[in-house]
């Protein structure tokens, strides 16, 4: 299976890149993974709110293949425990999935066609974090969910 995470927009702050690059690195020995990041859009003063996750969402199906499982990291998706997104990710083992593409959206969520293609929402957590923090908190989680279906140390109970 792969692993796409896709993202709007470039990393800012160092302190978050010096996380995303070391769990990245790390998921690497798992997992076949990628992350895409997609251009933040131009001129967002001159859209409206829909119009910008409009556009978003044009660049988003755009890099997923007709025969991908597209998972969405919502604020209003599922929320699991660890060890709960590891049996998510162990059932998606399972059951053959070729590719497996988790979206953050931007700062106004997705658009109606995104929403549509999905068919899984994720909540990381019942707070809201910056889209850039996300990249690091979903790394860090996949991780931990590679380590759990190893049964390696990295996770405690």
């Amino acid at each position: 299976m792969k692993i796409i995470l896709v993202v709007i927009g470039k990393t800012d702050e160092a302190y978050l890149n010096t996380g995303i690059v070391k769990y990245y690195n790390r998921i690497k020995h798992y997992i076949s993974f990628k992350m895409t990041v997609i251009p933040d859009i131009k001129n967002t003063k001159n859209l409206s709110e829909d119009q910008q996750k409009n556009k978003e969402g044009e660049l988003i199906l755009a890099q997923i293949q007709p025969n991908d499982e597209l998972v969405l990291l919502d604020e209003g998706g599922k929320v699991f425990s660890s060890r709960g997104f590891a049996g998510f990710m162990e059932q998606k083992l399972l059951h053959g999935t070729k590719r497996l593409v988790f979206v953050v959206g931007g700062p106004y969520g997705f658009s109606k066609d995104v929403y549509q293609r999905a068919r899984v929402k994720i909540s990381l957590s019942k707070m809201t974090f910056s889209h850039q923090m996300v990249r690091l908190i979903f790394a860090e989680q996949l991780y931990r969910a590679m380590t759990i279906l190893k049964n390696q140390p990295y996770h405690h109970d």
